[in-house]
């Protein structure tokens, strides 16, 4: 890889504000955790260094802020004695997947030192300068390495939602072909990724072909189907699902997408 993208972001907020921020922090993260199926994870809280910058007494204000928000979400925690960095503590989310393997993507770090080197003051209520404090908060660290975590989490077979390939066409013969183009068509048109697979193959090939390349609904479509405008649906893993309309199919699978569903 050439290089990576983290998602990092910079909060500036007075030193009464970081427990507030540190919270809507980890209710971000949570979010997107849940939201991608990563429900197991250790969570570290790093404290003071022997080398570091900024006083004592802003150490302890925001190591007690991050210590708070923690349990005012009652997120279990370890303490990392010593492993803060050198202008703040953080806390450390590494997320486990199906093996039970851990990866380190989420911080959240409390920093003294930037806003001092980049001289930066806002005005308080008593019409004084004083100096902000920093969060940095990186909610799935390398953006391309958590997709690589993704892929080693579900093997390839990716919930409905994120799976690139959503929806495989499969008519039985050419005669069904026209059809199948409608099909795909009217799944396209309601933002459903799909492909035709319209080789001069055998049925079987086609559909164990799809089922290897772990895509989540395929539609076989024969004599009948085109013949009462409906679809056959077989789902990833269950098989065979039975025959229903096309805008009932478009609306089930547009549900299970909407809702970001992770039982496909």
């Amino acid at each position: 890889m050439r290089g990576f993208t983290q998602d990092d972001a910079h909060i500036f907020c007075r030193p009464d504000q970081i427990e507030e921020e540190i919270i809507r922090c980890l209710d971000f993260t949570m979010f997107f955790l849940n939201t991608f199926g990563f429900t197991d994870f250790d969570v570290y809280l790093s404290t003071r260094p022997e080398k570091f910058v900024g006083t004592i007494e802003n150490w302890d204000l925001a190591t007690k802020a991050l210590e708070e928000a923690l349990n005012t979400k009652k997120l279990a925690y370890s303490i990392d004695p010593g492993e803060g960095v050198f202008y703040g503590p953080k806390i450390d989310i590494k997320i486990k997947d199906v093996l039970k393997r851990s990866w380190q993507c989420t911080t959240i770090q409390v920093d003294f030192n930037g806003p001092e080197r980049f001289n930066m003051s806002y005005v308080g209520e008593d019409g004084q300068q004083h100096p902000p404090i920093m969060i940095h908060r990186a909610l799935l660290g390398s953006i391309e390495r958590f997709f690589g975590v993704l892929i080693e989490h579900y093997g390839g077979a990716f919930p409905l939602w994120l799976a690139p390939l959503q929806v495989m066409v499969i008519p039985i013969t050419e005669k069904q072909y026209a059809y199948a183009k409608d099909v795909v068509n009217k799944l396209k048109e309601a933002g459903i990724r799909t492909k035709l697979d319209d080789r001069s193959e055998k049925i079987g090939f086609k559909i164990r072909e799809a089922e290897t390349q772990k895509i989540p609904y395929m539609l076989v479509l024969g004599e009948r189907e085109v013949a009462g405008n409906t679809v056959a649906v077989r789902k990833r893993r269950s098989g065979d699902v039975g025959t229903m309309s096309i805008d009932e199919f478009v609306c089930q699978v547009k549900k299970e997408i909407d809702t970001k569903s992770l039982t496909t």
